[in-house]
């Protein structure tokens, strides 16, 4: 019974005593309880005591930040033991380790949520704590004239933009805008009107593997920061946040291109950077400060100097061993506002990665706190047809709340460093089960032993990383060859695992909407590139094309059944052709 189980938090506080007895349970404050002002020290920190004698609820606290967080602790506790119910009595003390905590939301690949999707993840975010918001931006903003960019996107519109920014606000969550304005924007330069501005539209490299065709615009273009200009003048007011993320990651085409002669004679940091200050100095006169990813600017650690004036770093990696400690002490040597920022491992995965996510997230954490980082920023990319569903990416994102509220006191107290999935499957998905979320745990976990070692037969070979093995099996390029390193044997036992998982399908609360059915597509798809590499592997694919090719016609209606009741249209057709892509390679034809 959850009334008899001592309080799940989520974030667990920096202190949390129980003092003996129970009072019956509160509801609203202002008929039973009293609010104390100036009560606590830390700006956005409170104290909640819950006691025998009357008035039964004490809030203290110092801001309206402190106020709505003590009131969302005491939501949980209600939830918890029930209206009507017997409430302990306690004593907590608590305050955010971070000053930003932050979510970062990809809704250009390929996933635009619909309004009310995005209204009640905002809902759940303040619940969990969170003060700052960003909805990542290439394509799939309503920018006006440029219709043909985003018209099969379903973008967000400048209304939609300024009622979400509002929305937000009341709930103490900044919604910054957010626009790549560098790399990533193969969606404006492959049409004719932006090709010009293009670095390049030949082959290149993004690190060791080859590419072909455009992603950045090119720095010493003049018509380059026009473009940008022209974005970011129409996006930033549709928000009231101070605060601008302007992208600038990745842009490893830059000097494979038309700005090659530029970076032969002054070097690629010095082009890179005369364009970054350029995109920062008009977000500056849109009345914004900028931020940007750090990527580019850390693997030149020498160029650091030519640093964007107050631009904020966005130090992001995605793995347990991302060194966010030596990140953070480079940039704050150059006296650059850090924020750490790691990820929900659910893109490029199906099932989520549980320990590498939790490792990577526990990592941001007590690094970044350690090394002055003022932000935490959890990102939830769609790379590759944005094939997670919402309840993979929910569990990594309610993961992050915890460690970025309280990433290292008290080690002995649940909910260090990491959330307590029983926490998570209650205030997350209204499971009173508590079941939800250490299900989901364990899916994540299905091919963990692939992804760490390659093989565990067939002699080893490097971890795999930003994939599960389960998806890179599946999902391979042309040619049809094998990405990961896993005998027969390995993908047996994964399905083994899976097998055991399936067996054990948590029941869904009323009203979970698409959940239940979310969770039996996660398995299916699972299932699928399990059989698939077995017959892979076996000799056996050329029996079991036909098989395999009905299951994914299955999972692809149903993964078109599942978008819109979260989602717009837009992207559906660009996500959905990865899996007739695969159909396609099993010989069922994609339609």
């Amino acid at each position: 019974m959850l009334r008899d189980l001592p309080p799940l938090l989520l974030p667990y506080p920096r202190s949390l005593r129980l003092t003996g007895g129970a009072v019956e349970t509160v509801v609203d404050l202002r008929t039973a309880g009293r609010l104390i002002h100036g009560a606590t020290r830390h700006p956005d920190g409170y104290e909640l005591v819950i006691t025998r004698e009357r008035p039964h609820v004490r809030l203290g606290f110092h801001t309206e930040a402190g106020l709505r967080y003590g009131r969302a602790t005491l939501a949980q506790l209600v939830r918890q033991y029930g209206e009507g119910g017997r409430l302990p009595c306690m004593v907590i003390e608590d305050a955010p380790a971070f000053a930003v905590r932050g979510v970062m939301l990809d809704v250009s690949r390929d996933k635009v949520p619909t309004m009310e999707s995005l209204r009640g993840a905002i809902d759940l975010f303040a619940a969990l704590k969170f003060n700052h918001l960003q909805l990542y931006t290439e394509h799939a903003f309503a920018y006006a004239g440029h219709e043909e960019v985003w018209r099969d996107a379903s973008p967000i519109t400048p209304e939609e933009a300024r009622e979400l920014s509002r929305y937000a606000r009341e709930r103490g969550i900044d919604l910054a805008a957010n626009q790549n304005c560098f790399g990533h924007l193969k969606a404006w330069l492959e049409l004719p009107r932006y090709a010009p501005l293009a670095e390049t539209h030949g082959e290149w490299k993004f690190l060791q593997w080859p590419r072909k065709g455009p992603f950045s615009l090119c720095p010493t273009d003049p018509g380059s920061i026009e473009l940008v200009r022209d974005l970011l003048g129409q996006l930033a007011p549709c928000f009231d946040s101070a605060l601008v993320n302007v992208g600038c990651d990745e842009t490893f085409d830059v000097g494979q291109g038309r700005s090659a002669a530029a970076v032969a004679e002054r070097g690629r940091p010095a082009v890179y950077f005369d364009f970054v200050r350029q995109i920062c100095d008009v977000a500056r006169g849109l009345g914004t400060r900028p931020m940007l990813w750090a990527d580019i600017a850390l693997s030149h650690p020498e160029a650091l100097g030519e640093w964007p004036g107050d631009a904020i770093g966005l130090a992001w990696g995605y793995e347990p061993d991302s060194p966010f400690a030596d990140w953070c002490g480079r940039l704050g040597e150059r006296g650059i506002e850090t924020w750490v920022c790691p990820g929900t491992s659910s893109w490029r995965s199906i099932t989520g990665r549980t320990t590498e996510r939790r490792g990577n997230i526990r990592a941001a954490a007590e690094q970044g706190l350690a090394g002055g980082a003022k932000g935490y920023l959890v990102t939830d990319w769609g790379d590759h047809g944005h094939h997670q569903h919402w309840p993979i990416a929910l569990n990594g994102l309610a993961d992050a709340a915890q460690a970025a509220w309280r990433p290292r006191e008290g080690g002995e107290i649940p909910g260090y460093s990491s959330a307590d999935p029983r926490a998570v499957s209650l205030h997350v998905f209204n499971d009173e089960t508590l079941s939800i979320s250490p299900w989901l745990e364990e899916l994540g976990d299905v091919d963990r032993f692939i992804r760490e070692y390659g093989s565990t037969e067939a002699g080893g070979g490097p971890p795999i990383r930003n994939n599960s093995g389960l998806f890179l099996d599946l999902y391979r390029p042309e040619p049809y060859t094998q990405l990961v390193n896993a005998s027969v044997g390995d993908w047996e036992r994964a399905g083994e695992r899976l097998c055991r998982v399936e067996e054990s399908v948590p029941a869904c609360p009323e009203g979970s909407g698409p959940l239940a059915d979310e969770l039996r597509h996660t398995l299916a798809t699972a299932r699928l590139a399990v059989e698939h590499a077995i017959g892979d592997r076996s000799g056996e694919l050329g029996a079991r094309r036909g098989r395999l090719a009905e299951m994914a016609r299955a999972i692809l209606a149903e993964h078109e059944r599942l978008w819109v009741i979260r989602n717009r249209v837009g992207g559906l057709a660009k996500s959905a052709a990865r899996y007739r892509e695969l159909i396609d390679r099993l010989g069922g034809n994609g339609c």
